[in-house]
């Protein structure tokens, strides 16, 4: 609580209405914000990203730039506004085939010899979902139906879309055949789409804006939830222990130290015998103990061999 409160009183910004990217040094004290707060370390190369989540969270509340980071420390839903705003939601239906394939293959394997309790799949860093939701399809492509998918992200927004389970066409591109059994048409096409139990009274975005032509089989919505979590907290968004854990393409967003913390954290909740699934190129500096990587000419792929 320390370092947030001394981050705020020794902050004040000073440009107004002025661009943001005019006072550099202003810049990077919102660039340590946001990583004091979710760990992500923005590059450069988002500066203007984070320069226009700024301007259009303080606008959506009638604020200015100074008075909406006075509010940041006590306006939690002012905080997730920001947040949402900045956080990369992009992701795509079977983003990385090999590991969605390596997953079904040992669902298959642990089912078959195991039908006790569920085979649990976590999703961290879901973004809007199409990971969960592949995993979904291609476990219920092969007829297996005792699973649980657990997707989390730290965006509201993102999760809330998520929970939709609605998109576009370029999407469904993506989908192999096997799986396109899952995919059927909207009800009604419309741009906007009432979130259940949203409060109009507030600021919050009461819709989400998107053009959407299709949605998940809802024999599938049993099996996934979501829910929101900062992966940089202590406390797992669940006490069960997954069989498999998939955290891609986030990791890269974190310093090193950071990684480390967050991959220890992902082991502990790991099962025994089961698997983090990373990025192929990812946290290659990591030597757990408890924890033995798999040679896989396709997946970064690392199995717990210890509690």
């Amino acid at each position: 609580m320390q370092p947030e409160m001394a981050l705020f009183k020794t902050f004040e910004p000073v440009w107004g209405d002025e661009m943001l990217q005019d006072d550099s040094a202003n810049l990077r004290q919102w660039q340590r914000y946001i990583e004091q707060e979710i760990g992500f370390v923005l590059p450069d190369v988002q500066l203007q990203w984070l320069t226009n989540a700024i301007d259009h969270t303080a606008t959506l509340n009638g604020l200015n730039i100074h008075q909406l980071w006075c509010q940041l420390p006590k306006n939690s839903e002012i905080r997730q506004q920001l947040l949402d705003k900045v956080l990369i939601h992009e992701s795509r239906f079977f983003r990385h085939k090999p590991s969605i394939d390596f997953v079904t293959r040992y669902a298959i394997d642990k089912c078959a010899d195991d039908r006790s309790k569920p085979f649990r799949i976590w999703s961290v860093g879901c973004a809007s979902g199409q990971e969960a939701w592949s995993l979904a399809m291609s476990l219920a492509a092969e007829q297996l139906s005792y699973y649980a998918i657990l997707g989390t992200d730290v965006s509201e927004q993102a999760i809330t879309n998520a929970k939709l389970a609605q998109y576009d066409n370029r999407q469904k591109f993506l989908i192999p055949e096997q799986c396109q059994q899952f995919v059927f048409p909207v009800a009604t096409k419309n741009a906007n789409y009432r979130l259940k139990g949203t409060d109009t009274t507030d600021k919050t975005e009461a819709y989400i804006n998107t053009h959407v032509d299709w949605q998940v089989a809802s024999d599938l919505r049993p099996h996934v939830n979501f829910a929101l979590h900062n992966v940089i907290e202590q406390k797992p968004p669940t006490s069960h222990l997954q069989n498999v854990i998939i955290c891609q393409n986030m990791l890269l967003y974190f310093r090193k130290f950071d990684q480390r913390d967050i991959l220890a954290r992902l082991s502990e909740q790991c099962a025994l015998e089961g698997y983090i699934i990373l990025a192929p190129g990812e946290a290659l500096f990591w030597r757990p103990s408890n924890m033995r990587r798999i040679a896989h000419p396709q997946v970064n792929v690392w199995q717990k061999i210890s509690a």
